[in-house]
Parts: C-alpha cells; structure tokens; sequence
C-alpha cells in the first residue's frame, strides 16, 4: 500500500550537465510523485523558465535507470529484472512529440545538458518509417505531423515517458493529433505547456484524457460544466481548480526568478495620416454596412465567415495600405512610421531587437524599408528551414541585430536573449501568443533589461480589440492562467464595438 508523505525536491544525476535552480529540483520531486503513484501531469510554468531543462533532468535518471538494469540483466540472463521504480520491466526509451519549429530546441539543449542521451530525431523524409529501431535510443523526437503519418509505427510500442510539448497543440479533442497522442502506449505522461488554456475551458478535457484517461469524466458532461465555467460560476471554477491542483504545476517568473531583468511592456498607439484614414473608413463603413445587414437577416452563426474576412481586411488596413493594394507598399504607414526612426536608433545604440508581425506581407514591406535604409536583419518565417543557424547568428554574431519574425512560426521554441527590444506590430485575438514572442527574450539567461512595445493603430479595430481582450481578461484567472479567446466568443454588441 502507497502512503504520501509530501513531495520532496529532487537532485539531478551528476552526469546532468548543468546545475539546476531550486524550482527546477521541485519539479524533479514532483516527477517522481506523479510516476510513484501513477499519474500524469502538466508542467505548465511560465515560459522561458526552462521546462525541457527540468524534463531532461528527469531522462537522464531515467537513462542511468535503464543502464543499471541493463547490466543486471546481462549479468544474470535466467533472471527477471524488474524496474525498481515501477515494478513493470526494464525502463524504455522516451518519446516527445513537439512542434516542428522546436525539435532543433530539443536537440541541441539534449546534446548541451545530457550528452549520454542517445537521441533519435524522427523527422523529415529520411527516416525509418517502422519504429523497431526506437529501443535502440533512449529518447525519440518527432512532431505531431510525423505522429499522425506514422500510427502504424507507434501504436504497438510501449514508451517509458511520452512528453507533449507545447500540449495545447491537442487542444481539439476532435483532430488527428489528440486522437494519436491518446493511442499512445506509455508507463508515464506529461504535458509542457505555459498556456494549457488558450481559449476555453474544454480545451482541458482533451489535455487530460492524454495525461489521466477519464479523470474528468465524458467530454459531453465536462463540456457542460465548462458553459458552467464560462458563465462565471465561481464554485465550478474553485472545484475544479481542486482537482486538477495535484496534476498541473505552474510557476511564474515573478516568484521563482525575480533575479530576471525588469520587463517593461508598453502599448504605442500610431495615428494614421489623412490618406490611411480615408481609405480605412471606407472600408470600415462597407463591413459596418454589410456585416450587421447580413447579421439581422441570418444570424452570427451562418455570418462567421464574412466576419472573419472582414476583420481580417480591418487588422490589414490598420497595418499598412500595401497589404491591401501591392500599389500601396512603398508607402508609409503609421507603425512603419513608428518603427523604422525606432530601429535607426536602437542600432546606434548598438542593441538588438525582435520585430514580430502575425502577417508575412507585412513583414516583407517592413524588410523592403529596411534594405532602402541599409540596415541588416535575419528573417523567419514558417517556411524557413534553418532556423538553428538564425537563432545562433542572432545570439553570437553583431552582423544582424535585427530578427523578423512571423509571430506563428517565431513565438515558440526559440531562445533569443540577446534581444533588448521586442515589437509586436499586431494584437493577435490570443494575448497569450503576444506573451509567448516577448518570452523569446525574456527568460533565463537574460541579463539586460527587456523593453516590448505593442504597436496599436489609434482609431482602428486595433483600439477595439484590446478594449475586448480587458473586458474578457479575468476568465480563467482563478483556475490556471489569465487568457483571453476572442473569437469564439463574439456577439453582435461585440461586433458593433469592432466595428465602430
């Protein structure tokens, strides 16, 4: 019979290559917690606090596990060796499943912090679609693409550990990905995640079904309570913060780092000239038209597509014209205004600096300014293919101080703490994907002050979007994190605000 007695701090193995903070051996301690009594658990600390640090800690005694028993075993082949930890056979290899953009993370923390582990990158066109090789690794990385092509593969092989990373990539219950991920076979599960909700409460239940199958119940019944939630009960979400308190661990940079810089995060509003306006009221007043026309007639439900489009049309005009008209974009704009006189002085001063935009066209006008001004930059999209060599130019080298990034395929993963300056140059309807690109910079490792600017286009959709975003804020804040989903939440009030 197991008996709990409080959950201890936990040193790494001394072949761990690294010292870890104090935080981060609570963590190991709440490792073997969850895997002494047989449950999974989220790692959901605040990003840029080293959550694949703490994880490979944890398989490096895991690999020394394995070897030991390796050996017993070689030494006493008519015996059986059972794990003795888990009472259930030898420890097996380990499986993480992440983003595509963040395998090269993994990667190269592994080879910094555990050169022992013997790493398989399940990736791309070269590898070996039948999965018989995996034991002969201790940890195998692939991405949630490649689990999906390759089931066959994965479904009959036991794991020790599956670790999703960036877990909220399972937030659908519904999609290819969380239906593989629960396929899975594995003695032990975790999820890394500094934002487990992202927009709704249910995205939970697919999460957990992962870690701890059926912990809470059907999806039809948590679904219920989660309208339940999302009506501001304030007992359903003091409940269920109760149960799920022993399963997730969170930890901010405020209390566990406060030896971090000072990060000061400020809005630019930009106003517009005469001829961004014109043309921004014109199209504002055709949507505010058509939309609320059509709204009346069909309702919100049949009218999601058009509003998409149309708010669409409204964040790109608050942009730049160009990524309206291409005849537009060797114009200004109010935040190229902004911006470039900005760049220009932060590159004098001889500091770096991250600019962010969620809409490539964008970015391609701010690097067309960019090269009439002779300044150098690197540039990332979701098409890039090196990004390992961008990141260590950016962090090693003084020839491009400035990082483009696209906020999708930019804001996870990577580790980019030369950085002083962080610009947004758009609100993304998540405020937590916004948090996400200035945490590239803001994060163990930072030893400068960080300074992150949203630039807010005065008088646009903008304006109204953050109005929204503050209105809807204290959502989720008493059960794990402070979030905002805007979109799926949209009523016609709503709508005549953005529009106005």
């Amino acid at each position: 019979m197991q008996s709990f007695c409080g959950i201890e701090p936990a040193v790494a193995p001394a072949s761990f290559q690294g010292v870890l903070r104090r935080y981060q051996e609570e963590a190991l301690g709440w490792f073997d917690f969850l895997r002494q009594f047989g449950y999974g658990g989220c790692l959901a600390d605040d990003m840029g606090l080293g959550k694949t640090v703490q994880v490979l800690a944890m398989l490096e005694k895991r690999r020394l596990l394995r070897l030991y028993e390796t050996r017993q075993a070689a030494e006493r082949p008519d015996a059986t060796v059972l794990s003795a930890e888990d009472g259930g056979g030898l420890v097996k290899q380990s499986l993480v499943v992440a983003p595509r953009s963040i395998i090269f993370n993994w990667r190269k923390e592994a080879a910094r912090f555990t050169p022992g582990l013997r790493v398989l990158d399940h990736t791309g066109l070269t590898r070996k679609t039948r999965g018989d090789h995996f034991e002969n690794y201790d940890l195998v990385l692939t991405t949630y693409g490649t689990l999906r092509r390759d089931a066959v593969a994965f479904r009959d092989i036991e794991f020790d550990y599956v670790i999703l990373d960036e877990a909220q990539s399972i937030k659908n219950a519904e999609t290819s990905s969380a239906k593989a991920v629960r396929l899975l076979k594995a003695r032990h599960r975790l999820a890394l995640s500094g934002t487990p909700i992202e927009n709704h409460l249910s995205e939970l239940w697919s999460l957990f079904e992962f870690l701890n199958p059926g912990l809470l119940g059907s999806a039809s019944v948590f679904k219920r309570m989660a309208a339940d939630t999302n009506a501001a009960s304030p007992e359903t979400r003091a409940l269920l913060a109760q149960v799920l308190k022993p399963f997730i661990l969170r930890r901010t940079k405020a209390l566990v780092a406060p030896e971090l810089p000072q990060k000061t995060e400020q809005v630019v509003y930009c106003e517009m000239d005469k001829t961004q306006t014109k043309l921004y009221n014109e199209l504002r007043d055709h949507y505010r038209q058509s939309l609320l026309k059509q709204l009346d007639e069909q309702g919100i439900q049949k009218s999601k597509m058009h509003i998409l489009e149309a708010l669409l049309r409204l964040r790109q005009a608050a942009c730049h014209p160009g990524l309206l008209d291409p005849k537009w974009k060797n114009g200004a704009s109010a935040k190229t205004e902004f911006l470039l006189p900005q760049l220009a002085e932060i590159l004098e001063e001889g500091h770096k600096a991250l600019i962010f935009s969620q809409f490539t066209s964008f970015l391609s006008i701010v690097k067309k300014q960019l090269d009439d001004n002779g300044h150098r930059y690197l540039y990332l999209d979701g098409k890039t293919k090196n990004r390992e060599q961008l990141v260590r130019a950016f962090q090693e080298e003084e020839e491009a101080p400035l990082f483009l990034i696209s906020l999708r395929a930019g804001g996870l993963g990577l580790n980019l703490t030369a950085a002083e300056y962080v610009y947004i140059l758009d609100p993304w309807w998540n405020p937590a994907v916004e948090a996400q690109a200035i945490d590239r910079t803001h994060r163990i490792g930072q030893t400068e002050k960080v300074f992150a600017y949203r630039l807010i286009t005065r008088e646009t959709v903008e304006e109204r979007v953050l109005e929204l975003q503050q209105s809807k804020r204290d959502l989720f804040a008493s059960l794990i994190k402070e979030d905002a989903g805007l979109i799926r939440s949209l009523n016609r009030e709503d709508l005549e605000i953005l529009l106005s």
